[in-house]
């Protein structure tokens, strides 16, 4: 199938894009571990970005207070399961992209399966066994993984690939309790730009450009100022060391 050089024409006039590098991102699949506040600008923009294929993976129903930030749901998919609803907007918007659902949550076999069929893996998720059973897993299938998370005026993104340091060499073995969302808030668009963010660096992940890997990116939406750590490899760690 020959690329749409008129609908991606901003992108293949890019020089580290082109029609080879549009063709690549046509030819690729993204896994998303969670379609709310990170997954539904990071679905939204890789669905235009003419990725060829996503597979989603939600467990929750569309509620009224999704809507304040979740924006690839409307007023009329509430009460809908979210796969259904961001399916239908996500075909909408682009009905090149080929849209397919794994009904959460996804554990053991499931998510071993459905990590092996995607070329990057978006964690959108919001806790910590579902952030570690991700890492787990795609160490383990050697998939790369962008990390995100957001809540009150806070964001932070991370990638981590085949052999360089995982997210369990960062937040160790079980990571800390933290507040939900729900308990302490969060702006809107704190979480699409951690989201839109997730998706420009699983898009210049796959077409192999930028620098991005073993690096957490913190950014503190009040100041508008980022802050860049890099993350050291663990020798120790139970999931990438060498135990």
């Amino acid at each position: 199938m020959s690329v749409d050089l008129q609908r991606y024409s901003r992108q293949i006039v890019l020089r580290e894009v082109g029609v080879n590098g549009q063709s690549l991102l046509r030819d690729s699949t993204a896994l998303i571990i969670g379609i709310g506040g990170l997954g539904s600008p990071a679905s939204l923009y890789l669905a235009g970005a003419g990725l060829g294929r996503l597979i989603l993976s939600d467990r929750d129903h569309v509620e009224r207070s999704n809507l304040q930030r979740q924006i690839v749901y409307r007023s009329a998919d509430l009460g809908r399961a979210k796969l259904d609803a961001a399916a239908d907007n996500l075909r909408a918007l682009n009905p090149e992209c080929v849209i397919e659902t794994r009904p959460g949550p996804l554990d053991g076999a499931g998510l071993a399966a459905a990590i092996s069929e995607a070329d990057i893996v978006l964690d959108c998720s919001d806790n910590f066994p579902t952030r570690f059973a991700v890492n787990a897993a795609c160490v383990a299938a050697r998939k790369p993984l962008v990390s995100g998370a957001a809540i009150r005026f806070e964001g932070q993104i991370a990638l981590f690939v085949p052999g360089g340091p995982c997210y369990a060499c960062l937040f160790g073995e079980h990571g800390e309790a933290t507040e939900t969302c729900e308990e302490a808030g969060v702006l809107g668009p704190v979480v699409g730009v951690i989201g839109a963010m997730q998706a420009l660096i699983a898009i210049k992940a796959l077409l192999g450009i930028g620098d991005d890997a073993g690096r957490l990116q913190l950014w503190d939406a009040l100041k508008l100022s980022w802050r860049r750590l890099n993350i050291t490899r663990d020798p120790r760690c139970r999931v990438c060391g060498s135990h």
